[in-house]
């Protein structure tokens, strides 16, 4: 990356809340978030409402926090590392459930890697620090684990041989989730400009 490309970066709110210390290695914190943030969508994945074949859980909300945070290269790896410790026996899924390539809904968690890196890329950007850019962000970043998702339910499905047209897959993996979706848009769009805001005054109460 060039000088003047990393000029365009501005930090994101890990940054901020968790300074670098010349006594901790960068890669030693780093590290220490990425783990942060697959404890975190593991903990709202159990926030659940039992559906079949996708499931109604806090991940999303928790995937589009996680990647602003982050950042983009940190949230992908966040998500990363929750994809992969799922799939090697750790219950950290919807319902404590582990990983498989087999369960229908797994196109889903594989999407929540490039929406990770998305909104957070943005918000090296600074897209999360104003409520319209933020909500535009936000709103991109929540479709791509769909994008992802729904025709890997539709291949599940097939091969399950169960209904699996492009209105029965829209009926078990996206309408079910179009109220919950837009809370959970909403609640992460406003979250990252309401907490810069709060890390700002507090900047200031300290002489920052």
């Amino acid at each position: 990356m060039t000088n003047t490309a990393r000029a365009t970066l501005r930090p994101v709110l890990a940054d901020r809340l968790v300074p670098g210390s010349t006594s901790i290695p960068k890669v030693v914190t780093d590290a220490a978030l990425v783990l942060a943030g697959v404890a975190f969508v593991a903990l709202l994945a159990q926030v659940e409402i039992p559906l079949w074949p996708v499931p109604i859980t806090g991940q999303t909300l928790a995937v589009m926090l996680v990647g602003a945070t982050l950042g983009a290269r940190r949230g992908a790896l966040s998500l990363t590392a929750y994809m992969v410790i799922g799939l090697l026996g750790a219950p950290i899924y919807a319902g404590h459930s582990v990983g498989s390539l087999a369960i229908p809904s797994f196109g889903f968690v594989i999407g929540f890697i490039p929406a990770a890196a998305l909104i957070g890329w943005l918000s090296e950007r600074s897209w999360d620090r104003h409520v319209v850019l933020s909500a535009l962000g936000f709103l991109g970043a929540s479709l791509i684990p769909f994008a992802v998702g729904l025709p890997y339910l539709a291949m599940s499905l097939a091969q399950l041989h169960l209904p699996h047209t492009f209105a029965d897959v829209l009926a078990a993996g996206f309408t079910p989730f179009i109220v919950g979706g837009i809370v959970k848009w909403a609640i992460a769009a406003g979250a990252l400009p309401l907490a810069w805001r709060a890390s700002r005054a507090l900047d200031s109460r300290r002489g920052r």
